[in-house]
């Protein structure tokens, strides 16, 4: 559709559907339907539908024009800028009938007034910034206001402030007015400002802005009202405050003598153009805002997490098909999207108590260190301790608030934590099987060397432990069968181990994998983490094989006078100078 162009068309039973492109700096966009004939029924029956038709409703606009005065007409105050806008036309005579009319769509074009620009350096290259305007000096004819579109000659409807937009990191931008500090508001026309968030990464953030009007400018009588959309500002504000345009329901703020500053955070804004827009009213006397001024500092940033999640949170970043994503993950109860929330927030103590359970609880793993010690399982006790010594000092510096204790890096300590318990189940199955030693510590070290590849590649995927488990699992029962048949009896022999070792230490490991992958939750994870810390630690303990009956204890070979010793394992041919 071509503006102020009749374009003739016949709907049959299926719809049809029009557009017509929107340029910048439109204030208003009159639809119409003229000469209108329906073969069916009186009247015209056919419904407009302004808008894309996959979006919710409240992104459309809807004309039924079956009773509407003649012509039927629907005015779309600031319509959105620099873009083609749907139109889709449906009859409602039937499946046999026919509707012809003509629709014709009117633009109202602004005059913007653009602030000068001093010369600017150019901007580095490892910084992004754009101008929301293109020359420094903008005037009306300059707009492309398509072949035919109206320009309003009355004064100026708008003043452009140019911003300049600058990428800090990812899901962080900072926009920032050109060649000055502060927006000049004025009561005759709004001041405007742009801010390009349509790159289609900005929309996984939060849009904090914050006004300050200045404290010597502002009178009694002043009220600074100001309005953010999406889209195309809103610059109605001689006959409404409602921040509402032609498809969107802006956010107000406003700033007075007695609240000179405002704030306004926009969480997963939309990827689009975001417009500020100011102006200075006198609502009580028009005739008091005549020569009045007032200069507004602004404050505009794009920020992943609002005031980094607090001390109760940790900013994530989430990425799912090719779409990022920022957001708290709260703590210790604390909710909100900042974790500010602390109507579930647990108090001190149950921080304290939640974090002595998570550390002191891989002491258990004392007890399969002395079990591997005294059996010369001396890898395996090396494991063992590993894991203790990650794990406490994971968990002490994981908790939020002020139980923390962080010894390492974050990502650091909860890594060996993870290769340290995947590490240990890896061993202890291995270590059952019985093994030759150079075939057992050849495996020792390439299951190791897999965990850390999985853990690397997804630190939280299941199978990192369930996968090491089952094979090793698969190693222990193919041994047990081949003795069993070699021997022509049950493997293990004795029905003691059996007992009081196997039988208790398998229903521990079951039980502990059973809460680790099914019924742990962010609310009991304090206590449910701290038994998988017991039943893991207690079912290594029980289910370490017995030493070799062939093993002899650490015996003195050879004597020297000089009082130096050399010990000899016959087992393991290890030799230490004590």
């Amino acid at each position: 559709m071509e503006p102020d162009v009749p374009l003739p068309h016949t709907l049959l039973s299926h719809p049809s559907y029009l557009k017509v492109f929107v340029p910048d700096y439109t204030r208003e966009l009159l639809l119409e339907l003229r000469d209108c004939v329906s073969s069916g029924s009186l009247g015209c029956p056919v419904r407009l539908t302004v808008g894309p038709v996959t979006l919710p409703s409240n992104f459309q606009k809807v004309l039924t024009c079956t009773s509407a005065p003649w012509p039927c007409r629907l005015l779309l105050p600031s319509p959105p800028w620099d873009r083609w806008l749907q139109v889709t036309a449906e009859s409602l005579v039937g499946p046999l009938g026919t509707v012809t009319f003509s629709a014709v769509a009117a633009l109202t074009a602004c005059r913007p007034q653009s602030v000068t620009l001093r010369p600017l350096l150019q901007s580095s290259q490892n910084q992004s910034f754009n101008a929301s305007t293109g020359p420094p000096s903008l005037s009306p004819d300059h707009q492309d206001l398509g072949r035919s579109g109206r320009v309003d000659r009355s004064p100026f409807c708008l003043t452009n402030y140019p911003v300049m937009r600058e990428d800090t990191d990812v899901v962080s931008v900072h926009f920032q007015l050109l060649d000055r500090v502060s927006v000049r508001v004025c009561p005759n026309t709004p001041s405007m400002m742009r801010l390009r968030l349509n790159t289609g990464m900005d929309s996984g953030g939060s849009l904090t802005i914050s006004l300050r009007a200045n404290k010597t400018e502002m009178r009694n009588e002043t009220v600074i009202v100001a309005c953010v959309n999406a889209a195309s500002p809103f610059l109605g504000f001689n006959s409404s405050l409602n921040c509402t345009t032609a498809f969107f329901q802006g956010y107000p703020l406003s700033l007075s003598a007695w609240s000179r500053r405002a704030n306004l955070i926009i969480p997963y804004p939309e990827t689009d153009n975001w417009y500020l827009s100011l102006q200075l009213m006198c609502p009580e006397n028009a005739e008091d805002c005549e020569h009045a001024v007032v200069h507004v500092e602004t404050t505009l940033y794009l920020v992943p997490c609002l005031d980094g999640c607090g001390p109760y949170g940790q900013c994530l970043l989430l990425r799912r098909h090719s779409y990022l994503y920022a957001g708290c993950s709260c703590k210790a109860g604390w909710r909100g999207w900042s974790c500010t929330d602390n109507s579930t927030a647990q108090t001190v103590a149950q921080q304290r108590a939640a974090a002595l359970l998570l550390t002191l609880s891989n002491l258990m793993f004392l007890a399969p260190i002395a079990v591997s010690v005294q059996r010369f399982f001396l890898v395996e006790a090396s494991v063992y301790a590993y894991t203790m010594f990650f794990s406490t000092f994971y968990h002490a510096c994981d908790q939020p608030g002020e139980a923390v204790l962080c010894i390492l890096n974050y990502d650091t300590l909860q890594y060996c934590d993870f290769l340290g318990s995947g590490a240990a189940i890896w061993v202890t199955i291995l270590c059952m099987a019985r093994l030759k030693a150079v075939l057992k510590y050849v495996l020792f070290l390439l299951g190791t060397l897999v965990i850390a590849m999985s853990l690397q590649l997804d630190r939280r995927g299941i199978w990192n432990m369930l996968g090491p488990c089952l094979f090793a699992f698969v190693i222990m029962a193919s041994m047990w069968t081949y003795r069993c048949g070699h021997r022509r009896q049950c493997y293990p022999t004795s029905w003691q181990r059996w007992t009081f070792y196997l039988l208790p230490g398998i229903s521990m490991a079951s039980v502990g994998v059973a809460i680790y992958t099914s019924m742990m939750t962010s609310d009991n994870y304090y206590y449910t983490h701290s038994i998988w810390h017991v039943l893991l630690a207690g079912s290594a303990a029980l289910l370490l094989p017995p030493p070799d009956e062939h093993t002899e204890p650490w015996t003195c070979s050879q004597k020297f006078p000089c009082h130096y010793q050399i010990c000899k394992n016959d087992r393991e041919e290890l030799y230490t100078v004590t």
